[in-house]
């Protein structure tokens, strides 16, 4: 048996795809996943599984949001010891205590390449924002008060690739992978 994380994309956004997480627990529980927890309002599935193939897992998420409450919700699914790896690596700027800075960890769907997220969003605004990409996520901080003068502040939401990526802060993501 194996612990997952399911991260879904775009989840209770400005009003947009409400899915409360209560439901999503027991449609979850009721799909046959073990151990099911959610944790705050922003789509993340915590569970476990005898399931290994983490493409099965996937689509039968997604399939079950679809079905069971008529969403098109992109879902990117990892195993909870691989991000612990990821988080092991993180830079030494990433996830600090500083308050003037927002973490974020990105995390990039399936079938798109770091590279390609990099080609759409450009390089950041160094002044501003820092970088550091991993294999299966990117890394990225900014200024709170100058998030208008960074380079991806917009580009996450509006280029071509926004709805291959979901974002969580650093704050959900260290809490999430003790779940």
């Amino acid at each position: 048996m194996k612990r997952y994380i399911a991260l879904l994309r775009g989840i209770n956004i400005g009003g947009k795809n409400k899915l409360a997480m209560t439901d999503l627990k027991t449609a979850s529980t009721e799909l046959g996943l073990l151990s099911v927890k959610t944790y705050i309002n922003s789509g993340n599935l915590i569970f476990t599984s005898p399931i290994d193939d983490q493409y099965l897992l996937q689509t039968m998420i997604e399939t079950m949001i679809k079905e069971t409450f008529d969403l098109a919700i992109p879902v990117y699914l990892i195993l909870q010891t691989d991000l612990k790896m990821i988080l092991n690596n993180a830079p030494d700027w990433w996830g600090t205590d500083d308050q003037a800075i927002y973490d974020n960890l990105i995390f990039i769907l399936s079938p798109l390449s770091t590279q390609t997220v990099y080609d759409a969003l450009g390089r950041p605004n160094t002044s501003y924002e820092k970088e550091s990409p991993d294999d299966k996520a990117i890394f990225w901080s900014f200024i709170r008060k100058a998030y208008r003068q960074t380079n991806w502040w917009a580009k996450t939401a509006k280029s071509t690739v926004s709805t291959k990526l979901t974002i969580r802060t650093a704050n959900t993501v260290k809490k999430i992978v003790d779940m």
